[in-house]
């Protein structure tokens, strides 16, 4: 699944191409993705000028002078194509430039989602109105982080998913960055000290920073718009290498937690 880092790579190709653009095709090619496509998305967004680009969590907004903003998720499977020679079965919706420029969603098990909201109303947006605050904001910090820890029994790992603690964060990234804070998944998360959480929070940071500059890991089908694959899979330290060696020579071992998978070192991380 494309995580935080996907999604940040995602956004920042899109918006070499079709920022500062005028759209004269948005055309959803079914009813729906994992719930049903706005009946009205078309016409809000056909002929509007594209004023920027962000994520939120794993979401992506794309922002119009019409005080709309389109809201995707690319799900499991998702990902934009740029200019594609072709448009293939599971390019479910396309948006064209006045430029010339085509992006297509494409999403062949269609987990992903489309909506659009006014911008005074984005706040509300159903996913939204619990997130915790970003990983790679100052809003995510020891103090925070301790406070939204507090009396969890819940293991440490299964907390950091929950966005309602910290937005955005996937498997990949808590299992790397419980490794780099040497602390086990497994630690039940009211108890960690705030003094754990410093290497933690800084961990979660680094590693976030480190993927996004690496332009994600490749999972499945994942690529960037123009096609590039991201390469920070080659940099984990935990994550997929169970039975294979830590960076201090221990064996890196794999567990299942809430469906799944965990890996980490046992003898580093306490």
């Amino acid at each position: 699944m494309p995580e935080l880092p996907e999604v940040e790579t995602t956004v920042a190709g899109l918006r070499q191409v079709i920022d500062g653009q005028t759209i004269i095709r948005a055309e959803p090619r079914r009813e729906n993705l994992r719930w049903p496509i706005p009946v009205d998305l078309r016409q809000r967004m056909t002929g509007a000028k594209i004023t920027g680009l962000s994520r939120r969590a794993k979401y992506g907004l794309i922002y119009t002078d019409r005080d709309d903003i389109l809201i995707f998720h690319l799900g499991m499977s998702g990902r934009w194509r740029i200019d594609p020679d072709i448009i293939e079965k599971h390019d479910h919706f396309i948006l064209e430039t006045e430029n010339g420029r085509i992006a297509a969603l494409n999403d062949p098990r269609r987990f992903g989602s489309l909506d659009i909201m006014a911008a005074d109303e984005v706040s509300e947006y159903k996913a939204f109105t619990t997130m915790g605050p970003e990983p790679l904001s100052d809003d995510f910090n020891v103090p925070q982080l301790k406070v939204a820890l507090k009396g969890k029994t819940s293991l440490i790992k299964t907390a950091l998913l929950d966005q309602r603690v910290v937005a955005g964060l996937g498997n990949i990234y808590v299992c790397e960055a419980l490794h780099m804070a040497r602390i086990l998944p497994q630690t039940k998360a009211g108890s960690i000290s705030k003094a754990r959480l410093e290497p933690l929070v800084q961990s979660v940071k680094a590693v976030l920073a480190s993927a996004i500059e690496a332009g994600g890991s490749t999972l499945r089908d994942f690529a960037a718009p123009d096609g590039e694959l991201g390469y920070f899979s080659k940099q984990w330290l935990v994550y997929g290498r169970e039975g294979e060696m830590c960076e201090a020579g221990h064996v890196i071992k794999r567990r299942i937690d809430g469906g799944r998978s965990t890996f980490y070192c046992p003898k580093c991380q306490k």
